[in-house]
């Protein structure tokens, strides 16, 4: 197959997206995404004329196969597991027009979500609801009959109903976290309140590799308390920036002149439901 150095610049924002929204991982999509323009850099064949489904058969492929051999590894992993954060501001490789490749489907509480289907529901839904993909082009990328991937799309559907109310409104939900800080350092539990669901849950994922809760904090008293803890035995020089993350404002706190962690947010109904805190240096950008 014949690949340009243009049809690269052209396809690799599409891989990347999609390789990332399937895996939660940025590095691993890095790696898959250069041995699939490898590999296709190699094909011979002449008579490919849609190179883009072809790549993201091969993309999704390659996916598809680190999926059904990470099961384990997630299952050894210590504590809840986050989507590795994308600081979408570090990404100077993306051109505008590819804003909605970036935003859609790119949230944390919606990559969290999509760990509760099996890879070709993965695969089905991404392919279909954010790339809009026609079925028959999904059928011949994950080699399945389009009434097949119907049914799977259906399926996968209604395993991630709850983020179908997700707020999305970046300006709105930045002004809410401001606000929500701003009630966290005066410790203003009204304000608070009126922020949080009394049902939040907080997903604290260090790894094993730093110290953080091993299992998901549910409950607007305990979150408070395991924040309010954390800000207690926080060291005089940690400061902290609103940046987007995920296509969504986000905390990024700094400690002893390092990043220390990320704070993300599922917002509905104008409440923060959940709250993500990535504290796995592995998976903290480098800034």
């Amino acid at each position: 197959m014949q690949i340009s150095n243009e049809d690269y610049k052209q396809f690799k924002p599409l891989l990347f997206s999609l390789g990332y929204r399937l895996l939660g991982s940025v590095i691993e999509t890095e790696d898959i995404m250069q041995e699939t323009f490898l590999k296709a850099f190699e094909i011979n064949e002449q008579n490919i004329d849609n190179k883009k489904a072809y790549l993201c058969k091969m993309m999704t492929n390659r996916c598809l196969d680190v999926l059904k051999s990470a099961r384990y590894k997630r299952e050894q992993y210590v504590g809840p597991w986050n989507p590795e954060p994308l600081l979408l501001e570090k990404l100077h490789t993306f051109d505008p027009s590819e804003k909605m490749i970036q935003n859609e489907g790119l949230s944390i509480a919606y990559l969290r979500m999509m760990e509760h289907l099996t890879p070709d529901e993965r695969a089905v839904l991404l392919l279909r609801e954010v790339f809009d993909f026609p079925y028959s082009e999904i059928a011949n990328i994950i080699e399945k009959k389009d009434e097949n991937c119907r049914k799977i799309f259906s399926r996968a559907k209604q395993k991630i109903s709850f983020v179908e109310g997700e707020s999305l409104n970046y300006e709105k939900n930045k002004s809410m976290i401001n606000r929500f800080i701003v009630a966290f350092q005066m410790q203003n539990m009204d304000a608070l309140l009126e922020l949080i669901s009394e049902n939040v849950t907080l997903y604290s994922d260090g790894g094993g590799k730093v110290n953080a809760a091993v299992r998901p904090i549910v409950s607007l008293p305990n979150v408070l308390a395991l924040l309010f803890g954390i800000l207690k035995k926080a060291p005089e020089d940690s400061y902290f920036e609103i940046k987007n993350v995920n296509g969504q404002p986000a905390i990024i706190i700094y400690m002893n002149g390092t990043l220390q962690s990320i704070l993300s947010f599922y917002i509905c109904d104008n409440k923060i439901n959940e709250i993500y805190i990535t504290m796995n240096p592995d998976k903290l950008p480098i800034l």
